[in-house]
């Protein structure tokens, strides 16, 4: 199969041999002949599979072959991203497609001045890439006009409902012409997003490429137990031992990616970190120095991470497990790409056994374990499985309380009486969906 036998015009032709694309991906193969014939469409697609392509190509076909002229402060296609990264890296592969083609397009996220955005819409746009909370304003604003929209494109519907978007969307549901075309994409279909499909696509058709919640087999996992506070110290024993060269490692607070970047600093390591505390230009610098291998060392909370596609990405390092397991899937599915082989390492402590479990379940596999010389740690790690139990050693009898020193209780886990605590995250059971009400709302 060719792209030219799915039905492409000549100039959109042109353009994916000009990017070195030569034959679709399962995704692209199955999604553009949908798109083209206007069928509404939910797919499950992993990132590195093609998606963008998928719904970007056949969407620039539509728009240059269908349809008026783009009205002022108009825009007759819509793409919905999380973030403002996955947003700037959606736009720029859009703008690639459309290179020979006479469409415009533009992309607007918050976190930057309005204004300038603003007087962009005036004239109107072709296809829009937006971030709900900025597309919300400008719609307020009476920027932008939504009555001549012809697609609405949900990429990474479920990232949108984890970063809790669920209101956004309601409301953005309530902006739009009922007559569309809509496209959702998502790295899984979890209930809440068949929920969300449910009300807002119609007969779509569903494609599903890979297994469900199932990582890359080109990518090697195995995880190494560890005491929490000697995370760092191994992190740079086995980077000087590994010899690694370019690695992207993942931590779960905006502290922890600042402690661990000064650590790796301190000791001449090329470090940089991510995180939505950054402005960002500062982050966008570090994401473009990372790319060019100018930084070896690139440090990132799972929000801030999304958009960076960079190819042949050897190692993925998880300095803390995810709170999230399907977050686990984004975090590796950015290594073992297009058929290269890639390395995943998961840095865990004892406080983690349950995030440890869920990923397992998840991916339904138990994940390897390699003990470290003299990172042995204090506090075992117990064992687990891809059933999502874990395996618990028969109880020891009970020692007669010392008095004085010792430890102490907490949580439901031992910890040293000279440590502090770890606090525990607060996780919502289950993601917030949208109630799309389109009757009359009530006045408070």
């Amino acid at each position: 199969m060719t792209f030219a036998t799915l039905g492409l015009i000549e100039p959109l032709l042109r353009a994916l041999e000009t990017l070195g694309y030569q034959t679709p991906t399962p995704v692209q193969a199955q999604a553009i002949p949908a798109v083209l014939a206007g069928r509404d469409l939910m797919a499950a697609a992993q990132t590195g599979t093609g998606k963008t392509a998928g719904f970007a190509v056949p969407l620039l076909q539509l728009l240059t072959m269908e349809g008026p002229k783009v009205a002022a402060n108009s825009a007759r296609a819509l793409i919905l991203c999380p973030t403002r990264e996955l947003a700037e890296q959606v736009h720029a592969s859009v703008a690639e497609y459309a290179q020979n083609l006479p469409l415009t397009t533009y992309a607007v996220y918050g976190g930057v001045s309005i204004n300038p955005q603003m007087m962009k819409l005036r004239k109107g746009v072709d296809i829009l890439v937006a971030t709900p909370g900025r597309l919300i304003d400008l719609f307020r604003q009476n920027a932008l006009k939504l009555n001549q929209l012809q697609t609405l494109v949900l990429d990474e519907a479920d990232r949108m409902l984890d970063l809790g978007f669920s209101e956004e969307l309601a409301n953005i549901y309530r902006m739009l012409p009922k007559k569309r075309q809509t496209l959702l994409f998502s790295a899984t279909f979890s209930d809440e997003i068949r929920t969300l499909a449910g009300q807002m696509l119609n007969d779509p058709l569903s494609i599903e490429v890979s297994p469900r919640n199932v990582a890359a087999n080109t990518v090697k996992q195995w995880i190494v137990p560890v005491d929490k506070k000697r995370k760092p110290e191994l992190f740079v024993h086995l980077m000087r031992k590994g010899r690694w060269k370019q690695v992207l490692v993942f931590a779960k607070t905006r502290n922890g990616v600042d402690a661990l970047v000064d650590k790796l600093q301190g000791l001449g390591i090329n470090a940089d970190g991510i995180h939505g505390d950054k402005p960002q230009a500062t982050r966008q610098r570090a994401l473009d120095r990372f790319k060019s291998s100018d930084v070896q060392i690139l440090v990132a909370t799972d929000v801030a991470a999304r958009g960076l596609d960079i190819e042949d990405l050897p190692l993925v390092v998880n300095f803390d497990l995810p709170i999230v397991a399907e977050d686990y899937i984004h975090r590796i599915g950015r290594t073992g790409r297009a058929g290269n082989t890639g390395e995943a390492i998961s840095l865990v402590c004892a406080d983690e056994v349950n995030m440890l479990s869920a990923i397992e379940m998840l991916t339904r596999q138990t994940l390897a374990r390699h003990m470290e010389q003299d990172f042995e740690p204090e506090h075992r790690v117990p064992d687990t499985d891809a059933s999502g139990q874990v395996v618990k050693k028969p109880k020891k009898p009970k020692k007669p309380k010392a008095s004085g020193g010792g430890g102490k209780r907490n949580l439901g886990k031992w910890v040293d009486s000279g440590e502090v605590a770890p606090s525990e995250p607060s996780i919502k059971p289950v993601r917030k969906v949208p109630v799309f009400n389109t009757g009359p709302r009530k006045k408070k």
